[in-house]
């Protein structure tokens, strides 16, 4: 239930005529402290049309509101403040979590409207790195939430299957590989050949000469340059798998770069017809100046294609499969300019859905400040970063709980969530370093601590030996339940937020704030003492647990009932 909407409802027949409900919304506010009460109503913006002190105003206001709704309607300075019903609160709330359960905090809000999300997006024939947590994690979450919210998530893999850097790779594999070492261990050998063409070509330049070359030969469909793009192409997917089964993310397609390879000529005969290329120095580009932008490079010199090439043609041809009502991009804040190029562009072409096409940047993770880099061979890598993960949490879990029945499950639980939990948490635009020590810690703003506040919850439910009952009328009215209860209440507001800002870390914070006042709540409070009251408590117990599962599942992260 919508306890804002009491307060606005109470609010619109004494100031109606000075402001409207949208207006009276948007000024409603929560006070920091909730001896102040539960919602404030500043009454500064009636004071030219009632001719009065706001002050006055506020105590005029309490005379004439109905306050039957509420425990108590006061004015303090210059501000209405609301203290709502306690005992009519938690019935409602906890009734509407118990009843719902998982489905708890769904809306409709996308009418099964579909949205293509771009994310991870790794480059073949490179490991995937810490680098590419970002773009997983965070897209993989903002799909969870768009899927909430009754819009159909389309997660693409925009796989790094094309372009010059296969020209370099086939140069180094040429010169320096062999078919042996690619098979033995092909993700280590072929980075071992790309880092290496690097290392050469600052002092043999000709080398990129040669690598432009063997790509313009592989987008001309030369036999051996395919078949040995396809053979690097198939190892890498492999290897990928791995990984992505082990952070439980999923894709509905592996359409990388590569695929648009044979849908670029349309795109360009389009900007042809269109009157939109230019020649640029041998090359032909889009001018953009009028949007204080960059010229957009579309076609190099010797023919060869771009990355923003088939980004064009990727935009176009999923609004012509999808009719989607956004499309989504999870790329790191680098490529920012990359977007609004793109985006330029489509609205150039005449297309009205280009505002559809949504950047959703991200910063990076850093290691004792420094950015990863594939290309100087600084690479952390994911499967090895989750996998000790996994070690450092089976470590703590047999100090904690030796005698835990399915330890290794439970562990790679604990690890691989502490390590999504980490990125998630943090404002997505915001840098971070990554120490993997304080990520997988059970105590601290961490996600193994909010899988392990959720395990105390069951832990409590099953000791207690009763059944909650789900229909029940379970009132609480004291202050540490208080605040309990009032963030259950809130969380379709934080998903609608979370939704609106394209940001799971407000998802990850709510749950870290839930899981903080449940524990000071059980410090505080004897569940299980049989005072009348403890199938009220146990009822909020297993509200808390449901709610907490469901904002863990948003993010990625698994919640185990035993650690």
């Amino acid at each position: 239930m919508d306890f804002k909407q009491q307060v606005i409802t109470a609010l619109a027949p004494v100031v109606g005529q000075a402001v409207d409900e949208a207006t009276i919304n948007k000024l409603i506010e929560v006070p920091k402290n909730s001896s102040l009460g539960d919602y404030a109503f500043p009454t500064f913006i009636l004071a030219k049309t009632l001719h009065k002190a706001p002050q006055q105003i506020a105590v005029d206001l309490v005379a004439e509101i109905d306050q039957t709704p509420f425990e108590k309607v006061v004015a303090t300075g210059p501000y209405l403040n609301f203290f709502l019903n306690k005992a009519n609160f938690s019935q409602v709330t906890l009734q509407e979590v118990l009843t719902q359960k998982a489905h708890f905090g769904d809306q409709d809000l996308g009418d099964g409207a579909n949205v293509p999300i771009d994310m991870s997006s790794p480059n073949i024939a490179k490991p995937i790195s810490m680098g590419h947590l970002r773009s997983t994690v965070i897209g993989n979450s903002i799909a969870k939430i768009l899927a909430k919210t009754n819009y159909k998530p389309v997660k693409i893999n925009h796989l790094g299957d094309w372009g010059t850097q296969f020209g370099k790779l086939i140069v180094a594999y040429k010169k320096w590989g062999s078919e042996a070492e690619v098979k033995a261990d092909p993700i280590t050998n072929l980075l071992k050949y790309y880092v290496r063409f690097h290392q050469e070509d600052v002092a043999n330049p000709e080398l990129d000469d040669e690598a432009r070359e063997w790509f313009k030969r592989l987008e001309d469909g030369d036999e051996e340059a395919t078949k040995l793009w396809a053979w690097f192409r198939s190892e890498s997917l492999k290897e990928f798998e791995k990984i992505y089964d082990m952070l439980g993310v999923t894709f509905d397609s592996f359409n990388g770069e590569a695929f648009y390879n044979d849908k670029m000529a349309d795109t360009v005969n389009e900007l042809v017809e269109k009157q939109l290329l230019k020649e640029s120095q041998g090359a032909e580009i889009v001018d953009l100046s009028k949007y204080d932008l960059n010229p957009a490079l579309i076609r190099k010199s010797d023919g060869a294609t771009l990355y923003m090439t088939r980004d064009l043609c990727a935009a176009i041809y999923r609004k012509r499969t999808y009719h989607f009502a956004k499309s989504l991009y999870v790329v790191g804040n680098e490529q920012r300019e990359h977007f609004q190029q793109l985006k330029a562009i489509i609205k150039e072409m005449g297309y009205d859905w280009a505002d559809d096409i949504i950047h959703i940047p991200f910063g990076l993770i850093t290691e004792n400040g420094k950015k990863l880099s594939t290309r100087q061979g600084r690479v952390i890598l994911l499967e090895k970063v989750l996998n000790d993960a996994i070690d450092l949490a089976r470590q703590q879990i047999e100090a904690k709980n030796p005698t835990l029945a399915n330890k290794d499950e439970v562990a790679k639980q604990v690890g691989v969530g502490a390590v999504i939990f980490h990125d998630l948490k943090n404002d997505r635009l915001d840098n971070f370093d990554f120490n993997l020590e304080e990520v997988v810690r059970f105590e601290g703003e961490t996600g193994p601590y909010v899988q392990y506040t959720n395990a105390r919850a069951q832990s409590i439910l099953r000791k207690s030996g009763k059944t909650v009952d789900e229909n029940a009328s379970y009132v609480l009215e004291d202050d540490e339940a208080w605040e309990i209860l009032k963030q259950l209440n809130d969380y379709p507001n934080v998903i609608q937020r979370a939704l609106r800002e394209y940001e799971p870390s407000v998802i990850a914070k709510y749950s870290l704030h839930l899981a903080k006042s449940f524990n000071k709540y059980y410090a505080h409070t004897r569940i299980l003492e049989d005072d009348g009251m403890m199938m009220a408590k146990l009822g909020l117990v297993k509200a808390v647990s449901l709610v907490l599962e469901n904002a863990l599942s948003l993010l990625g992260v698994t919640s185990p009932e035993e650690m």
